[in-house]
């Protein structure tokens, strides 16, 4: 057959038919191609794809055809890449997502504990003992060992609290004293052990902590041992039995002192026992020193009222007045509670003691001098009838107010500031007559008998407040000046500690106002009150016409 017939074209040596289904192969092989490509995909294969065979469908007289393969972009990266992984089977991946997701339950309980059984609880407890026994000698040691007493301080270690009693006693309050605090405080901040406990031994534990522990571990955890005094107090309160706590409390106060200087909050609490207990001397070995180191104003104040209280019952007025008058001249930038009843004494006092009521001095806040005496306004009238000297318009005027001062509890010192009127009318009796008789005495200071006032008079000169002799015979008063010379070598002793005492008091004064004024926060204060800038006087006395 010859080209002609066969369809093909002149010159070329290949049928026309031949030619079509070549065509009709590629777009065949490229179709097929496509489909495996999209089946690879989907499955996760990829590489060459094989052509199919074309023997089947390529007509008589056609050459066998070779697909060609479509080059890659990158088949050198294609050839050095691993081989992928397949994918799991769909039962395996299903199985895969029944499986619960751990991440949202872990961002749930983010930053807490998770509850421990009560035996391994008991057991982590019984392993702080141990840590607790071992690491209580060095400094380093007690460092290591706080920071594992804070992790372990927690809710677990609080939920298991009425099981560390019993620990305890593996314990030794002065050679384990950091660890033996953390215990008792975790036991003792639940109420249900302090019902179950009340009183007996527990308080017994307590006393002998506070007594027994060593002050250089209880000052690592100064908040913890001031929760432990704070209950000692309040249980020997409830057993109506302050007396108890006087002695723990005072060796807390100086153990957790860094000075005798500083004022700590459990000074507020001691002298409150010795207010309840009427151990008024008791409370003598903590006012007496000199304080210059306050953390919270509060403490102040309260110690300055309860020192007030505890030298009113020694009849030591002079010293109260100085606490109560640092109470009421303390600064202030809003007037509080603690303060109005420290002024309401310390009128009665002044009374008691000078006979007036000075005025406020110039370093009072100007809080307390505006209005301070409208909250204690009875008691300005008080001191005003009490200057007009009249003895029985005092009275009355006492017995018409009688329920105000009971009240604030102070009646028994109202009482005291009208028997007072009788010692201040003699005074002004010795600044006028040199003699003068018993007789004329008890009528002009109002007392009923000559015996009344000899009784006075007798117990004026034995305090010291005037100098006279009594005459027994014709019951005549003479009145003296003051005999002391100042020149006897007790006199002398005395004078030159009062000097001492000043001189290092100055001195501890002017380093305190050194360090003052070099404070930033004061400076910055005190530039915006005075509300201008510096000049040169501020830095340097030379005058500026030297410049």
């Amino acid at each position: 057959m010859s080209q002609e017939a066969e369809g093909g074209s002149p010159g070329t040596g290949r049928p026309k038919r031949a030619k079509w289904t070549v065509g009709k192969a590629s777009m065949v092989l490229r179709i097929m191609r496509w489909k495996r490509r999209g089946s690879a995909q989907s499955s996760g294969r990829r590489g060459h794809i094989p052509a199919p065979s074309l023997h089947g469908s390529r007509p008589v007289g056609t050459r066998h055809l070779r697909p060609r393969p479509v080059p890659s972009k990158a088949p050198s990266a294609r050839l050095a890449s691993p081989k992928p992984k397949p994918r799991e089977p769909r039962r395996e991946a299903a199985s895969r997502t029944t499986q619960p997701n751990p991440e949202p339950e872990a961002r749930r309980s983010k930053g807490k504990t998770p509850p421990l059984p009560a035996a391994a609880a008991m057991e982590s407890v019984e392993t702080l003992v141990a840590h607790i026994q071992a690491l209580s000698g060095s400094p380093e040691d007690l460092a290591q060992l706080h920071g594992l007493l804070k992790q372990a301080d927690s809710e677990a270690l609080r939920a298991h609290s009425a099981a560390l009693l019993p620990l305890l006693s593996q314990l030794h309050p002065g050679a384990h004293s950091l660890g033996y605090l953390f215990l008792l405080d975790a036991f003792l901040s639940a109420p249900a052990n302090l019902k179950a406990h009340a009183g007996g031994d527990l308080l017994a534990t307590v006393a002998d902590f506070l007594i027994s522990c060593s002050a250089e571990q209880i000052r690592l955890s100064p908040d913890k041992f001031v929760n432990v005094c704070k209950v000692l107090k309040s249980e020997v309160m409830q057993l109506n039995a302050p007396i108890r706590g006087i002695a723990p409390l005072r060796a807390a106060v100086r153990k957790i002192q860094a000075s005798s200087e500083h004022l700590t909050s459990l000074h507020a609490e001691y002298l409150t026992l010795c207010l309840l207990a009427k151990q008024y001397k008791a409370g003598l070995s903590v006012l007496e020193d000199d304080i210059f180191e306050v953390d919270q104003p509060k403490d102040l104040f309260l110690y300055c009222y309860y020192g007030g209280m505890i030298y009113i019952g020694l009849k030591k007025f002079r010293k109260a007045l100085e606490l109560l008058h640092n109470a009421v001249t303390a600064p202030m930038s809003s007037l509080n509670a603690i303060t109005i009843e420290a002024y309401k004494k310390y009128v009665l006092v002044s009374l008691i003691q000078n006979g007036q009521v000075p005025s406020f001095p110039k370093y009072a806040s100007s809080t307390a001098q505006r209005n301070l005496k409208n909250h204690a306004q009875i008691y300005v009238d008080l001191s005003t009838c009490y200057g007009n000297g009249s003895y029985s318009e005092l009275e009355t005027f006492i017995q018409s107010n009688t329920e105000k001062f009971q009240t604030d509890n102070n009646l028994g010192l109202v009482k005291q500031v009208l028997s007072s009127m009788y010692k201040r009318n003699i005074q002004r009796l010795t600044q006028t007559y040199l003699t003068l008789s018993l007789e004329d005495i008890a009528s002009s200071v109002q007392l009923n008998t000559p015996k009344e006032a000899e009784m006075h008079v007798l117990r004026m000169i034995e305090d010291g407040e005037i100098h006279a002799t009594i005459n027994q015979k014709d019951g005549m008063v003479s009145f003296h000046e003051d005999p002391e010379q100042y020149k006897s070598s007790e006199m002398v002793e005395h004078i030159d500690s009062s000097i001492q005492r000043l001189m290092a008091l100055s001195k501890k004064l002017t380093s305190i106002d050194e360090n003052i004024s070099c404070d930033h926060a004061f400076l910055m204060k005190s530039g915006r009150e005075r509300g201008r800038g510096f000049d040169y006087d501020d830095f340097d006395s030379v005058p500026h016409k030297y410049f």
